[in-house]
């Protein structure tokens, strides 16, 4: 058992509150913020998001090659923090701002602004995912660590949803776009600092080969990578679902529910999630970390479900919050699960291949996954939304209201059950952990021998 120091589980956890107290903004609010203040069309909206999100098909691979070539005094995934804060925490603030623009060129203002800002947090988010292999081999601490991010995440997105439309609101006096600007840029600062904080504190201790591999020799790693695989499926779906929630809930809540007021509300419930991703390690303690990951989707599911009873009963709020603080509440599991995984089919495809590909294995598995799924969660309601006459700031039909509730309620649901069919395979792989752990134990130990040479062994 190999434990990690309080000073790097707490920087872990800084290198997520960082990344989501500028990405939260793009991921909850952005397509609002499109349609209700910047006066872009919702269909327009959508295939920006999509398109940008998709971007990542490219971009996400590249990083992780860029990452397993990494080769610098600080480390592999490290140094990109330092690297990439400030460049991701510009664009962060770009696409907030307004300027006053002709339409078309308003919509080319947005989409490249977007763009670059997934580009980025890809860049800056991928190492925090690939680190977590090279901060310790052992599996059980991987999920603390995990926890401690997931922590962290949380923690940004609360500060995000309970502080940043109030700031907008208040710092705008009246004037939405104004208070974008204003507001965001602060969020931005803090980011940087704490993206910083983590670069200076975390090590990389995990020997690894010294000499790069070819580029075929990377993609090799995703050779019979079974578990890999099922990560990315699951992942890819999860977020498609997750996303699609978020990003229909302020129109949910406004058009349909006539309660805007509970957006701060609604979003805020995110830290729940908590009640589940605290205790990952004691759960895995006590069952299959597969069997965590199911439940924590069937719990999705079941919150869906509830969200739908509510909206047949007449809208009952009581209903709608339970189903959708229990999809919170499950998705601390549904969401933490995947990237502590992602680390052990690293190891995995090692084992199996001799190649040890951990940028390209969590680019592809989580900030691919992540921004794809998004970029599907976001567009396909925002699209249901145009085909069914959406009108901001006006009372809408009832074609566009159901579209609103199918957007919040069934798209999320289909989403968590299809994440949930590959899960139930992962469990045999789980159960060669100790074998692989022990096995690449050994080959490194060897090819520190061969290193050091007879002479100096014996010395």
């Amino acid at each position: 058992m190999s434990t990690t120091s309080t000073t790097t589980r707490l920087s872990y956890a800084a290198s997520d509150v960082a990344g989501q107290l500028l990405f939260c903004w793009v991921m909850w609010y952005l397509p609002y913020f499109y349609t209700d203040t910047y006066g872009i069309p919702a269909a327009t909206v959508g295939t920006i998001l999509l398109v940008a999100r998709w971007v990542d098909a490219i971009d996400a691979p590249v990083w992780g090659l860029i990452f397993d070539r990494t080769r610098s005094r600080w480390g592999k995934s490290r140094p990109w923090f330092l690297w990439l804060s400030g460049p991701f925490a510009v664009f962060g603030v770009l696409t907030f701002l307004t300027p006053e623009l002709s339409q078309g060129a308003k919509v080319a203002y947005a989409a490249v602004t977007y763009i670059a800002c997934n580009v980025l947090y890809t860049g800056i988010n991928t190492p925090v995912t690939s680190i977590l292999s090279a901060l310790t081999p052992d599996p059980r601490e991987r999920v603390t660590l995990t926890t401690f991010r997931m922590l962290g995440s949380k923690l940004g997105v609360l500060i995000v949803n309970l502080t940043g439309l109030e700031l907008v609101r208040v710092l705008g006096q009246g004037d939405d776009r104004r208070g974008y600007a204003i507001a965001v840029p602060i969020f931005a600062a803090v980011s940087l600092a704490l993206f910083l904080a983590a670069f200076r504190n975390l090590r990389e201790t995990v020997p690894v080969e010294t000499k790069p591999l070819p580029l075929r020799g990377t993609f090799g790693a995703l050779r019979g990578n079974w578990p890999w695989f099922i990560i990315f499926a699951s992942s890819l779906l999860f977020w498609i679902g997750f996303i699609s929630r978020v990003t229909v809930a302020p129109h949910f809540l406004e058009y349909v529910l006539h309660r805007p007021d509970l957006l701060k509300l609604a979003n805020g419930l995110d830290f729940a999630s908590l009640a589940t991703a605290l205790l990952l390690p004691w759960f895995c303690r006590r069952a299959a970390k597969a069997t965590v990951w199911a439940l924590g989707l069937a719990g999705m599911l079941v919150g869906q479900l509830v969200i739908f009873l509510g909206v047949q009963q007449g809208h009952s709020l009581p209903l709608i919050l339970a189903g959708w603080t229990l999809g919170f509440v499950a998705s601390g599991a549904a969401m933490a699960m995947p990237f502590s995984v992602l680390s052990d089919s690293v190891d995995y495809g090692e084992w199996k291949t001799g190649i040890r590909a951990a940028g390209l294995l969590t680019a592809v598995g989580a900030a691919f996954c992540l921004k794809a799924g998004a970029g599907l969660g976001g567009a396909l309601p925002m699209w249901l939304l145009d085909a069914a006459g959406y009108v901001p700031k006006a009372a809408q039909t009832a074609a566009a209201a159901h579209a609103i509730e199918f957007g919040v309620v069934w798209l999320p649901a289909a989403a968590f059950a299809l994440a949930l069919v590959p899960v139930l395979f992962y469990r045999r792989f789980e159960r060669l952990e100790p074998q692989i752990a022990a096995d690449l134990a050994r080959r490194r130990a060897g090819a520190v021998a061969q290193q050091k040479g007879p002479e100096e062994i014996g010395a």
